[in-house]
This record gives structure tokens, C-alpha cells and sequence, in this order.
């Protein structure tokens, strides 16, 4: 019986397999390209149960509608050499088989199981993780790698898994010392980076958070498209309220989006970053058009409620028909979703659709009505806190933008307590104050957008 790098038992049948197997779960834990290289393996050797399973599970986590159908014959090789494999390697064929049935209730407890007895299992929490994080239930997230903690101290991606769990769970405090530790034990591990980089974006720590990014960049070497994208969004985030611009441009030319423009994660984070720009008073000019080219086939993507949100925002903001095939699917998909899921898609991600669109066509009266009734159901949808603030800010144009100007200064001052010297944030006071007949208070902002921008000269 050999055993992957983690120590957990595995039936491959030589060294090349077994090979495979630690690209796959370190490559996965990682982040990193190698965890493709299962592909290859599993078609290799059909009668692996395991690297069939893993071949599986990454074509579903392409988050597409296409996904089923890349994973299905991995699924089926998975499901006939079951009965030959270790009991873990079964369950993990379990788990994947009632993923792939979309029975999500039922993959969690098999995940549960498999970590009650393998501890070490940490692919398997990553993807428990992952569920929980896309229904947005922090504290199972939290609970799970909690779970086995006694086993996994001595690895670096078990603590960047607690961080994030944490700050999700806005503990801050013990999100950022999880953080550092797994930072200790490997300087580049990049959840550890990426949940570090949330605890200071939340805690408005804006030009710490800036230098820690600039001062890992040198380690985001061999990353998947969705992480390298990923860290350099946040660190366009803390450019943003920096007033720093055109450094927060080219990191969406040269870096959010420049890599696998058909894959669910790099298009969300170009749809959110080029939005955010826009109102942070940036001229994108005609950059929607190109992100639209590649939402187009999206007009009836529903797999996922946070991330067909942002398909469907970038579509009706390019002014794409598209919009309104994607809009009549998630009505649908409200109405008839699996029981697991139906109330964050019928109480949540139906009127931000309706919300969204109105908004990227100019009713925004329409919008502030649509986006309300969904905000306090929006973290059913999944998605981080910081990821989902763009639709908090399309909410807040939308006021703004309807003449709502009391409410809008509500909003505003309550954010600036978490960005206090942001310069889009602030330049939205001035002008709010400036029309409430408020100079003073208008002059205040202003200010604070003088001082930000000087402390850059």
C-alpha cells in the first residue's frame, strides 16, 4: 500500500500514478497548474479509481454547464473500479458521484466521514470548503478544517485554510494569526497570502495591505489562472482606494485579464474589477465589449448563483442580448432549483438579477427596489465578503444615482468606517454632501482625497 505526500493510503500501481496523485493534491491545495497533469494519468491507467475520481473532480470544478459532460467518463472509470480500491478511495468515488448527481446534502456528509477517519484527507476538506463557501455557511468552513486540526499543524495550506475560515467568520484577529503561521512554515503559500490580504482589506488597512502584496508578488509562480488573478484583484483593490489608477488599470490589463477569459473565476473577477473602476471614475473605454465576447456563451449558465450574477452584469452593461436569455434562465432556475438550493436563488439571486440589469440600463430606481429586497440574502449566493461589496456598490450608484442622497450618505459614512481615506469613497461624499447643500462636511471629503493623493507625490 503506498501512501500520497500527506500520508493517506493510496491503490495506484506505480510510481508515475503515484506521481500523479501528489500533483494533483498538492497542485490543488497549491493552487498551482501541475494539478492538471491527473488528466493525462487517469487516462493512463482507466482502472485507477482514484485518479479517475481526481480527473472528475477537477472537470467539475470548471463551474460550467459543460462540466458534466468532461467528467463524465472519469466518473464512470471512477464508479467501475470502486470496488477494487481502498475504502477511502471509495468514499472519495462517493463523494464525487453524488457531487456529480448535483446531491451536494449528501457529498458533505461522505466529506465528512472521510475526514472523521482520515484526518489528512485535505483535498477533501478543501472541497467541503468549497461547497460550504458557495452557500455561504462560513462557520461550516470553519468547523471542518477545525476538525481535524490535532493532524495537520505541521502544514502550511491546513493554516491558510483556518485563515480564510476565519475571516469569513470575521474573526479577525485569528484569521491573520493563522495567516502568519502558515506563512511560516511556507512563505508562498497563497490561500495563507490571499486570507491575509481579506483580514487588512477589511480591517482598512489599505496601504499595508498594498506593500504585503507588492512583497509576495515574487512568489506567484506556477499558479493557476483563477489564483494569479485573484491576488492581483486584491491588490487592484487596495490601488483603487489608494487613488492609484493607473496602476490598478494595468493590473487588469496585464494580469486579471489576460489568462483563461472562458473560465468562470477569471471572468467574475474582470466583470467586478472593471465595475469597480468605473466608479472610482475610471475610463475603461471599450474593455466591457471584450468580456462580454466571452460571457456570450454564458446566456444560460445558472450552475452557480454568485457567479452567474456577474456573467449577467457584464453582459447588460456591454448592452449584450445575451442579458436577457441569462435573465429569463435564472427566473427560471428560481423557480425549479433543487430544494438545496432554491431559496438563495428564488429570495436572493432573482431580484439582484433583476436589480443588476436595471441598473446596467439606467433605472435606477428599479435597481436600489431589486438589489435591496436581495442584500440580505446575498450571502446565500457564496462568494467572500469582499467579493460580494460589488453588488453593495452597485446598490449604492444606484441610490446615488436615483437621487437618493439621504440614504446615500448613510451608506457612505457607514463605509468609510472600514476605508476611511478612500479616495473613490471620498470623492462620492463630496459630491453627495455638495448636493445635500452640506459645504462643509463636502470640503471634509474633499480633503481627505487631497491628502491621499499627495501622500503619493
Amino acid at each position: 500500500m503506498r501512501v500520497d505526500y500527506l500520508g493517506n493510503p493510496v491503490t495506484v500501481s506505480t510510481e508515475a500514478s503515484l506521481a500523479a496523485v501528489d500533483d494533483f493534491v498538492d497542485g490543488f491545495l497549491a493552487y498551482e497548474t501541475r494539478a492538471a497533469n491527473v488528466l493525462a494519468a487517469a487516462d493512463a491507467d482507466p482502472a485507477s479509481a482514484l485518479l479517475n475520481a481526481y480527473a472528475g473532480l477537477l472537470w467539475l470544478l470548471l463551474e460550467s454547464s459543460e462540466a458534466p459532460g468532461r467528467a463524465a467518463p472519469y466518473v464512470a472509470r471512477a464508479h467501475a473500479a470502486r470496488a477494487a480500491a481502498h475504502p477511502r478511495e471509495q468514499a472519495v468515488v462517493d463523494f464525487l458521484l453524488a457531487w456529480f448527481d448535483d446531491d451536494i446534502r449528501h457529498a458533505l456528509a461522505i466529506a465528512d466521514t472521510i475526514l472523521a477517519a482520515w484526518p489528512r484527507d485535505l483535498l477533501i476538506l478543501k472541497l467541503r470548503q468549497y461547497h460550504d463557501f458557495n452557500r455561504g455557511d462560513f462557520p461550516a468552513m470553519l468547523r471542518a478544517a477545525a476538525s481535524v486540526g490535532d493532524a495537520n499543524a505541521d502544514i502550511a495550506c491546513w493554516h491558510g485554510m483556518m485563515a480564510f475560515a476565519y475571516e469569513q467568520c470575521h474573526l479577525l484577529d485569528e484569521a491573520e494569526a493563522a495567516a502568519r503561521r502558515a506563512l511560516s512554515l511556507q512563505a508562498r503559500e497563497p490561500w495563507a497570502q490571499h486570507a491575509l490580504a481579506h483580514v487588512m482589506l477589511t480591517q482598512g488597512r489599505i496601504d499595508e495591505g498594498a506593500r504585503f502584496l507588492e512583497g509576495v508578488r515574487h512568489t506567484w509562480t506556477g499558479l493557476n489562472s483563477f489564483m494569479d488573478t485573484h491576488l492581483w484583484w486584491h491588490l487592484a483593490l487596495f490601488y483603487l482606494s489608494q487613488g492609484r489608477f493607473d496602476q490598478a488599470l494595468d493590473a487588469y490589463d496585464q494580469h486579471c485579464w489576460t489568462q483563461e477569459k472562458d473560465y468562470s473565476q477569471d471572468q467574475v473577477g474582470a466583470v467586478s474589477l472593471l465595475a469597480r473602476l468605473e466608479w472610482a471614475g475610471v475610463d475603461v473605454g471599450g474593455r466591457w465589449r471584450d468580456v462580454a465576447d466571452h460571457l456570450a456563451k454564458r446566456r444560460d449558465d445558472v450552475v452557480q448563483p454568485f457567479l452567474t450574477l456577474q456573467y449577467l452584469y457584464g453582459l447588460a452593461r456591454a448592452g449584450r442580448a445575451e442579458a436577457d436569455s441569462l435573465l429569463a434562465a435564472v427566473r427560471r432556475r428560481a423557480a425549479h432549483a433543487p430544494d438545496f438550493t432554491r431559496a438563495a436563488w428564488r429570495d436572493a439571486a432573482l431580484p439582484a438579477a433583476e436589480g443588476l440589469v436595471a441598473h446596467a440600463r439606467g433605472d435606477f430606481e428599479a435597481a436600489v427596489q431589486g438589489l435591496r429586497t436581495a442584500l440580505p440574502r446575498m450571502i446565500e449566493v457564496g462568494g467572500s465578503h469582499a467579493q460580494r461589496d460589488f453588488f453593495e456598490q452597485i446598490a449604492l450608484d444606484a441610490t446615488i444615482r436615483a437621487g437618493r442622497l439621504s440614504e446615500a450618505q448613510q451608506a457612505l459614512e457607514l463605509r468609510r468606517g472600514f476605508d476611511p481615506d478612500g479616495v473613490p469613497l471620498n470623492r462620492r461624499l463630496a459630491e453627495v454632501y455638495d448636493q445635500l447643500g452640506l459645504p462643509a462636511e463636502a470640503a471634509k471629503a474633499q480633503a481627505r482625497v487631497a491628502r491621499r493623493l499627495a501622500a503619493l507625490a
